[in-house]
């Protein structure tokens, strides 16, 4: 189905197995392995005079994309996959929040929302520049991808992410003492919003016969996402299951297949509340910089396990020992850090064939 994977098919059996939290030889494992020099292709050089140049230009990024996916060897359950990038705050740009873009593949937005009577004013913007660009470079990767790879759905990050960027993270915490029923009255407007700009996509990508993925490489013929809230780590239990988790629950509900992104230990305090929702199929748990080493983290996924929810877990290839001894490897997703060559990846897989549950 597509050049750069020719086992798409089989890989696309592990992952729907994964969606069921079952197996079918092995758990999904995917691993960045580049191809050797001399088989690489150059990236094509950017002439741009501003960074802002650059991100926004969409045949550019398309040819940057597909050039940088050639390189790459997809061996595993490792898919080829490019999306439209203007950074983790686009959803709120759409509001009006200027983007910034910076050389290195940052970027950050601008609060806009300075008082909370002026909410009414912040309205979607379907005419909104960056929109028409997250709609040139999905067509420019459509086009120059046919064939080749996947194209997936840009980081969207709505609801709490989407208030914390349009208010500022800092101030919407305070804001959760002082305007609760003007947060949720704005949740709910973005929360619709969210749902049409994502059909948008869904069917964009749909007809172009292309399955869903995103910057979580995971695919799905139906709706698929990552939901999420990174500033739930700024506040309460109580907090998040008022305010965030109804919205996350119908998420959940209004996804086929789901993977909540959970971002860094502090917002373990939410773990319950997330496992609870029936609709969610999995838990993406990312410890963070320092945080680092699975040993450190494995009753969180024996937990998640516990509850009938699929887990990706990040580690290392010399971790995975203590993976298989300590996990079910039903519904299982690695994400498998610092392969070092084709014939190591190979080996790994091979010791993965042998993982069976206990009992």
């Amino acid at each position: 189905m597509f050049e750069y994977k020719p086992d798409y098919d089989r890989s696309k059996q592990r992952i729907d197995a994964f969606w069921e939290r079952e197996m079918i030889d092995r758990p999904v494992v995917q691993f960045g392995l580049a191809k050797p020099p001399h088989e690489r292709v150059p990236l094509p050089d950017a002439h741009h005079a501003t960074p802002a140049e650059r991100w926004l230009d969409a045949e550019f990024q398309a040819e940057w994309k597909a050039a940088s996916l050639s390189n790459q060897v997809y061996l595993g359950d490792t898919m080829p996959v490019a999306w439209p990038n203007l950074g983790p705050e686009v959803f709120s740009a759409l509001y009006g929040c200027p983007i910034h873009f910076g050389d290195y593949g940052t970027s950050w937005t601008e609060p806009i929302l300075h008082d909370w009577s002026e909410a009414d004013q912040v309205q979607l913007d379907l005419s909104n520049p960056y929109l028409e660009v997250l709609h040139e470079i999905t067509d420019a990767l459509l086009e120059v991808g046919r064939g080749k790879f996947i194209v997936g759905m840009t980081d969207w990050h709505p609801g709490g992410d989407a208030i914390a960027a349009l208010r500022d993270p800092q101030r919407l915490a305070i804001d959760m003492l002082t305007h609760p029923q003007d947060i949720k009255a704005l949740l709910a407007r973005i929360e619709a919003d969210y749902l049409y700009i994502y059909d948008v996509f869904y069917t964009k990508l749909r007809d172009a016969g292309q399955p869903i993925s995103t910057w979580t490489p995971l695919v799905c013929d139906d709706k698929f996402y990552v939901p999420s809230n990174d500033f739930s780590i700024m506040i309460s239990k109580e907090m998040f299951d008022e305010m965030f988790l109804p919205g996350i629950v119908r998420e959940c509900q209004f996804l086929d297949r789901s993977i909540y992104h959970l971002d860094g230990p502090g917002a373990l305090r939410h773990l319950d509340s997330l496992l609870s929702i029936p609709e969610l199929d999995a838990l993406q748990f990312v410890p963070g910089a320092g945080s680092e080493g699975y040993h450190r983290w494995v009753q969180v996924y024996q937990r998640a396990q516990k509850a009938g929810k699929g887990i990706q877990v990040n580690c290392t290839i010399d971790e995975l020992d203590l993976i298989m001894d300590t996990l079910d490897p039903r519904g299982v997703f690695l994400s498998v850090g610092n392969v070092p060559s084709r014939e190591a990846a190979q080996a790994m897989l091979k010791q993965l064939e042998k993982w069976r549950p206990a009992g």
